[in-house]
């Protein structure tokens, strides 16, 4: 009878074209996922793959099995995935991506809450500021903070808007002055939070009014708690979500300027893989997440 343990790990070699990355994402040893591997072909009567020593690849029959014995492992797994919801449990593994300051700030209440819920499931947590394809990259889920998605290749689901203000350290302030309209930005340094550490556009808005302010020509970076930080050493003005210098501005760290100018509005947003079928435990997983943004830790 074949063992369904052993076609996953073949599944996954496949894939990675690399017994060695098949071992580290499985988090299994070498061995023990060529030994498996091994025991499928050997059950089978058929060698799946041909192994060199600087690459795996697959047999004509190993391409044929993988094409037939993916979707029913699918199925099989959504399947179990039913049973075990309804019975309240959610099991398997979640690869999450999220920015860097978020996930420090929030994922690791939100992943010790879930766990407590759901002891059955197994979290796999990446951070990065940058964009991803969550395809290949392997995520089931990926949370991020940008304008409404264009992306037509992925799913996604807002969960809520995202509140950004501009911040100076009072330092800063009494050495410069405080702007009194967007216009006076001229003279200030302005701190960019940008993916590629790059020059960017500030647009702001006010009673219809719409200004735009250039910023990083000075400083430059491209992770939020990283430009918090320059603004309360006095480097410059910055635009940052407030999640991220709330407890500066709590503390007197750093203070909010131009209250009255507002830049567009960004949302929290969950992004998924083109699932024909979203599997279970991201579904419970992604539930647990928006109530907690929503509810326990509104942003």
């Amino acid at each position: 009878m074949i063992d369904l343990g052993q076609v996953r790990i073949f599944l996954t070699v496949a894939e990675l074209r690399s017994f060695a990355a098949a071992a580290r994402q499985l988090a299994m040893t070498a061995p023990t996922v060529t030994r498996a591997v091994s025991a499928l072909e050997e059950d089978l009567g058929i060698q799946l793959l041909l192994r060199t020593t600087r690459h795996v690849s697959l047999t004509s029959a190993g391409a044929v099995f993988a094409a037939r014995i993916r979707p029913l492992l699918d199925d099989f797994r959504n399947v179990t995935e039913d049973l075990q919801a309804q019975h309240g449990d959610v099991a398997g593994l979640i690869r999450i991506n999220a920015p860097m300051s978020l996930g420090l700030q929030i994922l690791p209440d939100v992943a010790s809450a879930f766990r407590v819920e759901y002891p059955g499931a197994a979290l796999s947590l990446t951070l990065t500021d940058s964009f991803i394809d969550i395809v290949s990259d392997d995520f089931d889920l990926a949370i991020r903070i940008s304008e409404p998605p264009k992306d037509k290749s992925t799913i996604w689901r807002k969960l809520c808007p995202v509140r950004r203000i501009l911040v100076a350290s009072p330092g800063y302030l009494a050495s410069f002055g405080e702007p009194e309209t967007p216009d006076d930005m001229d003279s200030h340094t302005c701190l960019a939070y940008d993916a590629r550490s790059q020059e960017e556009t500030w647009e702001l808005r006010c009673q219809g009014k719409t200004r735009r302010v250039r910023a990083g020509r000075t400083l430059a970076g491209n992770n939020g708690d990283l430009i918090s930080r320059l603004a309360e050493n006095g480097e410059g003005i910055a635009l940052l979500p407030h999640f991220i210098v709330e407890e500066a501005i709590s503390n007197g760290r750093l203070v909010q300027v131009l209250e009255d100018w507002e830049p567009p509005e960004l949302w929290l947003t969950l992004y998924y893989p083109p699932y024909e079928r979203l599997p279970m435990r991201v579904a419970k997983f992604s539930d647990f997440f928006e109530n907690y943004v929503t509810r326990t830790r509104p942003l």
